[in-house]
């Protein structure tokens, strides 16, 4: 018995679009490398006497 296998044109698109695998993407191009910024702790040093504008008291808010 001979099996014969034939497509019809909606067939034979989808094969078209979906019949393989995408290219491959190389790990080079999903990475992308950017010089670090020399002061980056200098301007997130702790600050005592700033500090009280970031704290919240809701004691404080209503003056008691």
């Amino acid at each position: 018995m001979k099996i014969t296998i034939t497509m019809d044109s909606a067939a034979a698109a989808r094969q078209a679009r979906f019949g393989r695998l995408p290219e491959r993407v190389r790990s080079e191009d999903m990475v992308e490398e950017t010089a670090a910024n020399p002061d980056n702790g200098l301007n997130n040093r702790y600050n005592p006497e700033g500090s009280w504008n970031y704290y919240s008291c809701l004691a404080l808010d209503l003056g008691l």
